[in-house]
């Protein structure tokens, strides 16, 4: 099968991004991923069927999705359309049907070639900038195929590829991907396996070696990405442990950038109606993000706040 012709499930192309690599980039944002992270910023792409957005506030309660769902998942209580997510199949019928646009559906399938199309039209920019494509998600990790095939007809073209993974797949799945990359975002989320187990559903023991094995065995340009979660990954052992990591383990040349949380996927959140389930927590004030980046520098590493 050609290349271009691999099919692949995506639930965004962001263009002009200026935070996920140097200059101006796109950004496909994969379905799928291996971590359930507690503090997801992109829940609606933790797997890979399509995921129903609902908005309350559009909804009339009018009951039209009720009789376009095939599953029979839709009720109408006290004026307003409840869906049961477990017997939801994200086919869109209600979507469709509902004559307010309450109900929109992220994830659509596609081929490899469609995302190169939207990629290399933003060509200029990627030249001017010195930009180019990064993949992120979910975790392109979920979908190798897909995600060789798009680094590859990018790499072939003559365009800067990159990668946002949280490294959790086999050496021989995430080897075979980085070939076709020329930086890699890793992200770190907790240092501590019970912890990282507890916020994220996944050890993170394979994380911590792919991340040596990257660095020290393919040479490839690192930048680690932190999240900074108040009160789940923000006590001072914990990130004396991963800067420690980063420059003893793997290399002080690894730049380090601080992402501190932010509130916008709480939307998300409740149009997916999941208003538990998830980490609720304030962003972290500007001094105590100062003194964290203060902290990483000591260790001799280059940091930013955001990126």
């Amino acid at each position: 099968m050609r290349l271009e012709d691999t099919q692949g499930k995506i639930f965004n192309i962001q263009h002009y991004s200026i935070h996920d690599g140097p200059g101006i980039r796109t950004t496909v944002f994969f379905m799928g991923c291996p971590l359930r992270c507690r503090w997801c910023q992109n829940p609606e792409s933790q797997g890979f069927d399509p995921v129903l957005f609902f908005n309350a506030e559009k909804c009339t309660g009018c009951g039209q999705c009720v009789e376009a769902c095939p599953e029979g998942a839709i009720q109408v209580i006290e004026g307003k359309s409840k869906t049961d997510r477990k017997q939801c199949k994200g086919h869109g019928d209600c979507v469709e049907i509902c004559p307010y646009d309450a109900r929109s559906l992220m994830g659509r399938n596609v081929t490899a070639a469609e995302v190169f199309e939207a990629v290399k039209a933003d060509a200029i920019f990627y030249k001017n900038s010195g930009g180019g494509v990064t993949i992120s998600g979910g975790d392109p990790v979920a979908q190798p195929d897909f995600a060789i095939s798009i680094l590859k007809l990018c790499r072939d073209a003559g365009i800067h590829t990159a990668i946002e993974t949280c490294g959790h797949a086999k050496w021989e799945i995430l080897n075979r991907i980085l070939e076709h990359v020329d930086l890699v975002l890793y992200d770190f989320k907790h240092m501590n396996p019970a912890a990282h187990q507890d916020y994220t559903g996944v050890s993170n023991q394979l994380i911590l070696e792919n991340a040596k094995r990257i660095y020290h065995a393919l040479g490839l340009e690192m930048l680690a990405r932190i999240p900074i979660m108040p009160d789940c990954n923000d006590s001072a052992e914990n990130l004396k442990m991963t800067a420690r990591f980063i420059a003893d383990d793997m290399g002080r040349s690894v730049k380090v950038h601080l992402l501190p949380y932010h509130r916008l996927a709480e939307t998300k959140y409740e149009m997916m109606e999941k208003p538990e389930g998830w980490v609720r927590t304030e962003p972290p004030g500007d001094d105590g993000m100062q003194e964290i980046k203060k902290m990483f520098e000591s260790f001799g590493l280059m940091v930013t706040i955001g990126g």
